[in-house]
C-alpha cells in the first residue's frame, strides 16, 4: 500500500506549488512540443499549429476558471485570497467546460488560418492524450478525482492512502483510507493511447482516422475508469446507472464512430506521407 502526502510539490518561500497544477503545466508543455512533431508528420505549418495550441490552452483555462469563479462567487467575495488556490482544484465539470472552450477556439482558429480541419485534428490527437496523462498523474498526487475504497488483501496492494490534510481540504479526498489509484489507471491508459496514435499518424489512410480513434479511445478510458472513481459530486443518470463523465464518455465514443464512418474524398495517398503533404 502506498501513502501519498504530496498535494504540494514544493515551496518557494511562503508560496505553495501544488502538484496538480505543476504536473498539468508539464503535460501542457510536453503536448505543445509533441504537437510540433506531429504537425510536421501531418504536413502542417508548425507555426500555425503552435499558435492554435496556445489559443486553445488559454481559452480552456479562461473558461474553466471563469466557471469556477461563477459557481463560488459568494465564497470568493468573502475570501478574495482563495483565488490563489484556483489552480489546485480539479473537477469533471471544469474539465468539460475547458475542453469545449478549447476545442471551439481551436476550430475557429483553424478555420481562420485555413488549416485542414481533419488533418489538424489528427496531428493534435496524440499530444492531447499525452497532456491528459500528466494531468491525471497530478490528480493522483493531489487526491483529485480519487478512487473508491480498495479494501484489504493482496489484490489491492497498490492502493493509495492520503494523509495530508491539504488533500482533504483542496480535493475532498478521505484521509487514512486505502483507495484505488484510479488516476494512475487513467494516466497509463491514455499514455498508451497517445503512443498508439503517434505511431499510427504517418500510417493513417484517411484524414480524421486518428482523431476518430482518439475520441473513441478516450471515451472508453473515461467510461471504464469511472467504475473505480468515488461518485461524490460526479452526478447520477438513469437512476444511478451512469454518472456524468460516463454519459460524456458515451458521447465521445459516438462522436468518434461518426468521424470514422466512410467519407468520400478524404483518402490519403501513400506518397503524401513521404513528402510531408496532406490533401
Amino acid at each position: 500500500m502506498l501513502t501519498l502526502v504530496h498535494p504540494v510539490l514544493f515551496h518557494i518561500g511562503s508560496i505553495l506549488i501544488p502538484s496538480y497544477g505543476a504536473l498539468a503545466a508539464v503535460g501542457v508543455l510536453l503536448a505543445l512540443f509533441l504537437s510540433q512533431r506531429t504537425a510536421r508528420i501531418a504536413g502542417l505549418n508548425t507555426g500555425q499549429v503552435w499558435n492554435l495550441c496556445i489559443v486553445a490552452v488559454f481559452a480552456a483555462l479562461a473558461a474553466s476558471r471563469l466557471l469556477l469563479v461563477a459557481l463560488n462567487w459568494a465564497d470568493l467575495h468573502r475570501n478574495p485570497m482563495w483565488t490563489l488556490g484556483l489552480a489546485m482544484i480539479h473537477h469533471p465539470l471544469l474539465a468539460a467546460a475547458g475542453a469545449l472552450a478549447g476545442g471551439a477556439a481551436a476550430a475557429l482558429y483553424a478555420r481562420r488560418q485555413r488549416l485542414p480541419l481533419w488533418t489538424t485534428a489528427d496531428a493534435l490527437a496524440a499530444p492531447l492524450a499525452l497532456g491528459l496523462a500528466f494531468e491525471q498523474w497530478g490528480a493522483l498526487l493531489a487526491g483529485s478525482g480519487y478512487g473508491t475504497e480498495a479494501g484489504t488483501g493482496l489484490a489491492v496492494r497498490w492502493a493509495v492512502t492520503y494523509t495530508d490534510p491539504l488533500a482533504a481540504r483542496w480535493s475532498g479526498a478521505p484521509l487514512g483510507v486505502a483507495l484505488h489509484p484510479v488516476q494512475a489507471y487513467a494516466a497509463l491508459a491514455v499514455l498508451i493511447l497517445s503512443i498508439l496514435l503517434f505511431v499510427w499518424l504517418p500510417r493513417r489512410r484517411r484524414q480524421g482516422d486518428v482523431a476518430g480513434v482518439a475520441l473513441m479511445g478516450a471515451g472508453v478510458v473515461v467510461y471504464l475508469t469511472e467504475f473505480w472513481r468515488d461518485s461524490e459530486g460526479r452526478g447520477a443518470l438513469l437512476g444511478g446507472a451512469l454518472d456524468g463523465p460516463q454519459a460524456a464518455a458515451i458521447m465521445l465514443v459516438v462522436a468518434g464512430a461518426l468521424v470514422l464512418r466512410e467519407r468520400k474524398g478524404k483518402r490519403i495517398k501513400p506518397a503524401s506521407n513521404q513528402n510531408g503533404s496532406a490533401k
